[in-house]
């Protein structure tokens, strides 16, 4: 039996459907995070899932018991779940060891127990030291770390996050991702994370549920979300991308300024003629040459029409033939190419895409 269902969720607020028709389930111990942009309805089913919204469609049920319908809703105290918000909302006049004890203490267990699983989790987020302290005086990491002690300490059976680390800079962000990670493997407790970072996402997650206007258009694992999008949106909202549409004509495809032989492009489940396809910049190699010998290969002459120089490689703007439309393509540092110099591009069509939700 899985362990938090959804089960056809929509919400509405007045005319505005905010979620729609959402399904989901999650098994015992999976982290599950909901990807999306702004306003695509990620944190309403957050709220929901909390009892803190009340669907106006569909059920949510946890371990076969129902939480929430469109006519009933169980309090948020009783559903037996840890929610932990953007602003972490710990006690400014409370110690680590009093903030993460709070809860435990409202059950009204023994004070040893209470110690006991109190330096347990602090151990296991590696602030055992830091337990006198107040949190004026942490850093937003070890903010961030007194938090999830204070949510997982009480053994929740579903935990919550809502953008947990949007207020913190690029490097604590990066350095967060796995500790979240690592304190997930350590309690394995079935968890449901909102962002709107990929990154995040991709470093977290055991599935990842990619939204857009209140829907599902994907939930698979990072590297089937990434690898093999199944809409437009998901390819382009998971990393850079892109995107090439073409038509079958004969034994070709064409695209726009330039052709390539059907039987070296991977099939498309897409009916009809018309297809896209996606490519990552970092799966297009740049020569200036072309292999005479390689025939299994894509190859396109090109131009380059613009550079930019980010440090880890070169981000190139090229121009495919006598295409109007200019792709991306990523090169090792080393490798340098002028503005308006002829290039020629190489293709693995094993990293090619097919997109059947086009």
């Amino acid at each position: 039996m899985a362990k938090l269902v959804l089960r056809n969720v929509s919400k509405a607020f007045g005319p505005i459907k905010v979620v729609d028709n959402m399904c989901l389930e999650l098994q015992g111990g999976e982290f599950v995070s909901l990807l999306g942009p702004s306003g695509c309805g990620k944190t309403t089913t957050l709220r929901m899932i909390a009892g803190f919204i009340r669907p106006s469609g569909g059920v949510i049920e946890m371990d076969g018991r129902l939480l929430s319908s469109s006519t009933t809703s169980l309090p948020p105290e009783r559903r037996r779940m840890s929610m932990i918000f953007q602003s972490y909302a710990i006690w400014p006049n409370m110690t680590v060891g009093e903030n993460v004890a709070f809860g435990l203490k409202l059950r009204k267990l023994p004070s040893e127990e209470v110690r006991r699983r109190v330096d347990t989790v602090l151990d296991v987020i590696r602030m055992r030291a830091l337990k006198d302290r107040y949190p004026a005086e942490l850093s937003g990491g070890q903010q961030q770390r007194v938090a999830l002690a204070r949510a997982v300490v009480i053994e929740p059976e579903v935990l919550l996050l809502d953008e947990p680390l949007s207020n913190l800079d690029a490097n604590l962000r990066e350095e967060m991702r796995f500790e979240i990670r690592r304190i997930h493997d350590e309690f394995r407790i079935t968890t449901v994370y909102v962002t709107h970072d990929q990154a995040e996402a991709m470093v977290t997650s055991d599935r990842i549920a990619v939204m857009n206007l209140g829907c599902v258009e994907q939930i698979d694992d990072p590297f089937t979300v990434y690898n093999h999008p199944k809409t437009r949106f998901v390819a382009g909202f998971i990393g850079r991308t892109n995107l090439l549409s073409g038509a079958i004509r004969g034994d070709d495809i064409d695209f726009d300024g330039f052709s390539v032989r059907a039987s070296l492009l991977p099939k498309s489940e897409a009916g009809g003629s018309e297809l896209v396809f996606s490519i990552r910049p970092q799966n297009i190699r740049l020569h200036a040459d072309r292999a005479e010998t390689d025939n299994a290969r894509v190859w396109l002459p090109g131009r380059v029409l613009d550079r930019a120089y980010l440090g880890d490689y070169w981000d190139y703007v090229i121009a495919p033939g006598q295409s109007k439309r200019p792709i991306r393509a990523s090169s090792p540092p080393a490798q340098v190419f002028e503005r308006d110099q002829q290039v020629w591009l190489e293709i693995d069509p094993a990293l090619v895409a097919p997109i059947p939700g086009h």
